[in-house]
């Protein structure tokens, strides 16, 4: 590698993207990162790692960001399920990728992984999975951030003619580096209840480092145009709970809540949203706790030899690093 950076990472801070900053400086390359806050970043410094502060969405910001680059990884985005207008995604997940890609192309880089999620593709069963050949199926297609990351993904393929782009869809993610937290909020809920109410559905499951290998093999691996579904174990919440039981030390009681509730919930939500209240409690939202959203990681087995961890570890991994934390 050479001295200058070879690598831009945006959304430094993230779960995946810290993650992603420590495989790729593990495996010798230069990182850039492109973060709002330096201040929030958890990864320790390192000799190849420099932070710029900066606005994913100014696209001075941007360029500052993508001098000497050969590589882009676009992880920023807005995942929060709280906000009431498409808009308010648009700019983060769909524009600022416009913009990032077309600075790559000028800045003369190379290859440009886009960031997406699985739920841009349609889940299946435990027994017929989920793969990338499936579009987008409800109630996702009535997601606001899922369909964001649909067009994001969509932007950055329409580019594939002028610079090499590869898309990758993780599942949810677990393990080190939550700042916020994020997903590791489910572990936590997990490590303090006595009784803990759970939905009917389930998803795919993956830790957050094997998601990060991922990212660094389709780098390195990924072919122009295609997109690769990161995941790993499908289960229902309860099969989760009860792992992370075995890992807490805590056994709280179980109890299921029913479809039909969480549909009433949904939709009294839905109602105070067209008041605009800002609320996660929405009928989408409601049926995709409902649904099995399960998916295959044959195709990033096969083609990247990505091998992956049981979730008991990333569970356990995700504990210990808000037991340093915190």
């Amino acid at each position: 590698m050479s001295n200058s950076p070879k690598v831009l990472v945006t959304g430094a801070n993230g779960l995946l993207a810290t993650n992603v900053i420590a495989e790729l400086l593990t495996e010798g390359y230069h990182v850039r990162g492109l973060i709002r806050n330096p201040s929030s970043f958890r990864y320790r410094q390192h000799p190849h790692l420099q932070l710029i502060q900066g606005d994913i969405t100014n696209r001075q910001d941007i360029e500052a960001a993508m001098q000497g680059c050969i590589y882009v990884v676009h992880v920023a985005a807005i995942t929060a399920q709280h906000f009431l207008r498409y808009v308010d995604y648009q700019d983060v997940n769909v524009t600022a990728t416009r913009n990032l890609i077309e600075a790559a192309i000028r800045f003369d880089a190379t290859k440009f992984i886009y960031v997406s999620t699985a739920n841009t593709f349609g889940y299946g069963t435990k027994e017929a999975p989920g793969c990338e050949n499936l579009p987008i199926k409800s109630p996702f297609d009535k997601s606001l951030y899922a369909l964001s990351k649909l067009d994001g993904q969509s932007v950055a393929l329409s580019y594939k003619s002028r610079i090499n782009v590869v898309v990758v869809n993780p599942t949810f993610m677990l393990g080190p580096y939550d700042s916020k937290p994020s997903s590791g909020r489910i572990v936590l809920l997990g490590q303090r209840k006595r009784i803990l109410f759970y939905p009917p559905g389930g998803k795919n499951f993956i830790h957050v480092q094997d998601a990060a290998r991922g990212v660094i093999k389709a780098l390195e691996k990924g072919k122009n145009g295609e997109a690769y579904l990161l995941a790993n174990e499908n289960l229902s919440y309860k099969e989760l709970f009860q792992k992370m039981a075995s890992k807490t030390g805590n056994h709280p009681l179980l109890i299921m809540i029913p479809r039909p509730l969480l549909l009433v919930a949904g939709v009294v939500g839905s109602m105070l949203r067209v008041f605009g209240v800002k609320t996660e409690v929405s009928l989408t939202n409601m049926r995709i706790l409902c649904i099995n959203n399960y998916y295959s990681n044959k195709k990033v087995v096969k083609g990247f030899g990505l091998s992956v961890q049981p979730i008991e570890k990333a569970i356990a991994d995700c504990l210990e690093w808000f037991s340093s934390n915190r």
